[in-house]
């Protein structure tokens, strides 16, 4: 029988996000597989977590590329944005947890692509006039990410429905970039 690697990496994301400290026998029954076919996929937990960010990555280019980030205004870009990252949030979260990804040279290269496309879309909303400017687009995109974070993890835990999350983001992010006219 073929193992779905995807599949398996979702089921492992899903469990991670609400169980962080899981062990392998867990993810490998989360996923319905043996933990010898998990070794099979991923040599061990670290592999397993590799392959995760790697997910991620593709997972966040995807959702740039669908929002169309560099279309229209800003603040409805942000909105699609938000909107087209909601399926990614708890990896994110899970991801976020995780230290040794964001350490040292092994860094991977494509959350530098990524917080790039970000800060642009802060600074043009900046050039535009329609973002403040006293807040670094480099802040404006940790926020995002922190946003989404707490987010994915309030729906998992329950304390926010599934449905607000997107708007939810939006509006605060929103609600603190936007340029008001004073």
């Amino acid at each position: 029988m073929a193992v779905d690697r995807d599949q398996v990496l979702r089921s492992a994301a899903s469990l991670l996000m609400r169980k962080a400290t899981a062990t392998m026998d867990e993810v490998a029954r989360s996923a319905g597989i043996s933990r010898a076919t998990l070794n099979r996929q991923f040599a061990g937990r670290d592999a397993l977590v590799r392959a995760l960010e790697g997910l991620a990555i593709t997972e966040c280019e995807d959702a740039l590329t669908q929002a169309a980030i560099d279309d229209g205004p800003v603040t409805d870009a942000v909105r699609r944005l938000v909107r087209a990252l909601e399926p990614a949030a708890g990896l994110l979260a899970f991801l976020y947890s995780e230290n040794q990804l964001f350490e040292g040279d092994e860094q991977n290269e494509g959350w530098a692509r990524i917080d790039a496309r970000l800060v642009a879309l802060f600074r043009r909303g900046q050039e535009t006039g329609e973002f403040r400017i006293d807040l670094s687009p480099v802040w404006l995109t940790e926020a995002l990410y922190g946003l989404l974070v707490s987010g994915a993890w309030a729906v998992v835990e329950g304390r926010v429905a599934r449905n607000d999350f997107t708007p939810n983001i939006a509006e605060l992010l929103l609600g603190g970039a936007v340029r008001r006219n004073e």
